[in-house]
């Protein structure tokens, strides 16, 4: 199982949120850029990157940034928020984006998935944010689009690398992800899926790799907060999902 470290930006600043709500901020740097050499330096294989305002607004409002974080590091840079359309996508894989993540418009446009994944094989990724087991959309203000699993199996045939799974009420809480409904859209499909949400200890994260279903693991576990809050180094949860402990298979 992959560690993928987050970058949440908002007004070009480092932030985290708790539970997808933009007034309940906490600004953890100044300098995303720096946050990037930063993580890279620790061994981080990729870096997931969020702007927070296009996901509300659909304005590349951080765009530049997210494009000078791509230039000055050597990992994959992910890279999700606000990308409604196919023109934003082209744009981030113009400026060195290795993949990018649909949410809001794949829920409202899956042919545009299935467009997109056509011509970047391997670098399409599907956003599937989720209340109470509800895919929630536009930041996550708005709710009420489908069940997540329902989502999960219906992309499943769409030619996408990942699925990125957020638990909404879990995000920024620190207070453990959901094992058990990982497990379960782990079950409903046989792409790869990135938990998100909820991480705040190593044994978090080796709880999520020990997770196998006919064969199947978890690919990967994004980590914002509890890196951010110092619970655990980038070094600490590789040496956790290193071979042999449980996790990199």
């Amino acid at each position: 199982m992959q560690l993928l470290p987050a970058i949440d930006i908002r007004a070009g600043r480092c932030v985290r949120l708790v539970q997808g709500d933009y007034e309940r901020e906490t600004v953890y740097g100044e300098d995303p850029v720096a946050q990037a050499w930063d993580l890279e330096a620790a061994g981080a294989p990729m870096i997931h990157v969020v702007d927070l305002d296009a996901a509300k607004t659909g304005e590349p409002t951080n765009r530049p940034i997210i494009a000078a974080i791509a230039q000055a590091v050597s990992v994959p840079v992910q890279t999700g928020g606000g990308i409604r359309d196919e023109a934003a996508a082209e744009d981030l894989f113009g400026i060195g984006v290795a993949r990018v993540v649909l949410g809001t418009a794949a829920v409202e446009d899956p042919d545009l998935v299935r467009r997109l994944a056509g011509r970047h094989p391997g670098a399409v990724v599907v956003g599937l944010d989720a209340r109470r087991g509800e895919v929630a959309v536009r930041g996550w203000t708005e709710g009420g689009r489908g069940g997540l699993l329902d989502a999960v199996r219906g992309f499943s045939d769409s030619g996408i690398a990942a699925f990125v799974v957020t638990d909404i009420g879990r995000d920024g809480m620190l207070q453990g992800p959901d094992v058990e409904g990982l497990t379960e859209v782990v079950r409903a499909t046989n792409v790869d899926v990135i938990a998100s949400g909820g991480i705040a200890a190593v044994t978090d994260l080796t709880s999520l790799a020990a997770i196998e279903v006919e064969g199947r693991r978890l690919a990967g576990a994004i980590v914002g907060t509890a890196l951010y809050e110092g619970r655990f180094t980038v070094a600490q949860a590789l040496a956790a999902l290193s071979p042999g402990r449980g996790g990199l298979q």
